[in-house]
């Protein structure tokens, strides 16, 4: 797995062909899109891990947002077209008092410019067709969110929330609670569940570095499930594991429905497991090296 640190402007599945590119990787995927005009963490799983990144597309997601205050945008962003003007005369202690509300679940409208897809197509293409759909509200869940700095028209803010929590959407709410309007003027994605941006590399940055280091720069498979607890079998047991056969279940191993990671008696990764009442079950495991 790699850290990308993305810049704005490049979509991510572009970013996703120039890693694999930088890497000769036949295959790949990124766990999470972030937007074009979004910077900040976009993991890249190759090969055998792309089998282990639901992990990190259900995880929560961590991110700093600035908003503009008294500007709506068609978009959301700042890619849209200017739709309303109001004054700003909210001061930071309202601006926090608003952001306090939105903490907790609650039912989010994804927005039409975003990659769901109806019919096949994703809602980015009837709205850049003139079209407005209905769409189904989601439930989200914001863990936490805080001030970080207000200069009496743009907001910045910090932002951990559960998957499929749109910050642009987020961002408008906010505005609109606000009784100003807003829309999202940058976004930076920090983290992804354990992962942080501070570990992560521009693909300028790896392009730079001689073709011979690159690989140093990628993680294990098992980073992707780091947060399942983790189980080792004896060498019996990991080779009936292999060949998809369940395992007698430690004392202190998963309960019933619970995942967690199996390695054999070198501490090499087998794959993930999932808890019964007596027994450990193969999950999904990776293919031999």
């Amino acid at each position: 797995m790699l850290l990308l640190d993305k810049a704005a402007g490049p979509s991510s599945n572009q970013c996703l062909g120039r890693a694999k590119w930088l890497f000769g990787a036949a295959k790949a995927g990124h766990t999470g899109t972030l937007d074009p005009f979004a910077t900040g963490l976009l993991p890249v799983a190759f090969g055998e891990a792309t089998k282990f990144s639901q992990g990190l597309l259900d995880a929560d997601k961590t991110y700093a947002a600035t908003m503009r205050l008294g500007i709506v945008t068609s978009t959301g962003d700042p890619e849209g077209e200017v739709l309303a003007r109001a004054p700003v005369e909210a001061d930071a202690a309202a601006v926090a008092a608003v952001l306090a509300r939105f903490r907790g679940e609650s039912e989010q409208v994804p927005p039409m410019h975003s990659a769901l897809k109806r019919d096949g197509r994703p809602l980015y293409e009837y709205a850049r067709a003139g079209l407005t759909l209905e769409r189904a509200p989601r439930r989200i869940r914001i863990e936490s969110i805080e001030l970080l700095a207000f200069d009496g028209l743009t907001a910045r803010f910090r932002v951990r929330c559960s998957k499929g929590t749109y910050v642009r959407t987020l961002a408008e709410d906010i505005g609109r609670a606000l009784g100003c309007g807003a829309h999202l003027a940058a976004l930076r994605r920090e983290a992804v569940g354990a992962l942080d941006v501070a570990s992560a590399r521009t693909l300028d940055a790896i392009e730079a570095m001689p073709a011979a280091t690159r690989d140093d720069l990628l993680l294990p498979v098992d980073a992707l499930v780091a947060d399942l607890p983790r189980v080792c079998l004896s060498e019996g047991e990991a080779d009936r594991l292999r060949h998809g056969q369940a395992v007698a279940r430690p004392e202190r191993g998963p309960g019933a429905g619970e995942p967690a990671r199996a390695y054999d008696a070198h501490g090499r990764f087998l794959g993930l497991v999932i808890g019964s009442a007596d027994a450990l079950r193969p999950l999904r495991l990776r293919g031999a090296d």
